[in-house]
């Protein structure tokens, strides 16, 4: 037990005296490589939750470990281990690529109890670092099909100050794999998450050409919620509006009432239904849906007010006729 306890601190000192030398000089300042070759950083995403999905404000927020590996000569050692596993104090002292996310609106580094992040140092100078992130990205949606839309939201991510001269992304182990949801990620109420891919881009500035890494995750709303709450409602008012044709011709107060109500309840409906969406300047299918019953509905009021007013008339000539007819013969 001595000799064991004597061999962990011989190698505690070790790796301390290493880690000292390795800092000593190090500028973090400057990447790897610098006016030699370019830096490659490596990237893969493992999503632990995706969602919720705002339609409102055509956003969703996604909790990822976002993992990065580059190579940095200045930190090759010679240890009696391959890899040091080191805590998030040292990504402070050397360089790490200054990613960020294009379309991200708010992002969190969580940091309870400690900052959520992974260092990992290969004897050769390659680094593993990975940090929990949860993400709030932008996904423009095209909403001319709601509610049987689907949709393919974005999140993408490079480096804020480095062009491709200098600093270029790629993708771990191919762009096939290097996006992975967890089988029980989703976190989503009103879709289904049907697969998602992952790809680049390059974006050309005053500052240069930028490599631009996209994963795509593809959406398909559910059906059932909008079926309930609107589309069977909507389909009843339309029966119940015709309902009114059974009723008496003569019984003008029913049959009014009925068709005020009816209207009242397409507005409501429409008005509902419309409160979950934003507001864009286009007809959805819900919106041509919802039309098409309101103007049964309408129709059935206005049909029943035109043949009440030509009824009432055709009475009222009828009657004048009868009187007309009364006073000739009176005269003769």
């Amino acid at each position: 037990h001595i000799c064991r306890t004597a061999e962990i601190n011989n190698n505690i000192t070790i790796f301390t005296r290493i880690l000292d030398g390795l800092l000593d000089g190090y500028d973090n300042r400057l990447r790897p490589g610098l006016g030699e070759k370019v830096t490659e950083i490596k990237t893969n995403i493992f999503v632990t939750s995706f969602g919720p999905v705002s339609d409102t404000e055509m956003e969703y927020t996604i909790d990822v470990f976002f993992r990065q590996s580059w190579k940095d000569e200045r930190l090759c050692f010679k240890g009696p281990m391959e890899m040091l596993p080191l805590n998030n104090l040292l990504a402070s002292n050397i360089w790490t690529p200054d990613t960020f996310f294009l379309n991200g609106k708010k992002s969190i580094a969580h940091n309870m109890t400690t900052p959520n992040k992974l260092l990992r140092l290969q004897d050769d100078g390659t680094l593993l670092y990975t940090m929990r992130l949860t993400i709030s990205a932008e996904c423009p949606m095209q909403l001319e099909d709601f509610p049987m839309d689907a949709h393919a939201c974005p999140l993408k991510f490079g480096s804020y100050a480095y062009p491709v001269s200098e600093v270029v992304y790629t993708w771990t182990q191919g762009a096939a794999k290097s996006v992975v949801v967890a089988e029980e990620g989703s976190r989503l109420n009103q879709y289904h998450l049907i697969g998602q891919t992952a790809g680049t881009e390059d974006i050309y500035t005053s500052r240069g050409q930028y490599t631009v890494m996209m994963a795509h995750f593809y959406l398909k709303r559910k059906i059932g919620y909008f079926v309930i709450q609107t589309y069977m409602p909507c389909f009843m008012t339309v029966i119940l509006s015709q309902v009114s044709f059974w009723l008496n011709r003569e019984s003008v107060p029913a049959r009014t009432v009925f068709g005020v109500t009816t209207v009242l309840t397409m507005t409501t409906l429409s008005i509902s239904a419309r409160n979950s969406l934003p507001k864009v300047a286009y007809a959805t299918a819900m919106d041509w849906f919802i039309a098409v019953c309101y103007a049964f509905v309408f129709s059935a009021l206005i049909e029943f007010a035109t043949v009440n007013y030509f009824t009432k008339r055709s009475w009222a000539w009828d009657g004048l006729g009868f009187f007309f007819l009364f006073s000739f013969r009176v005269e003769l």
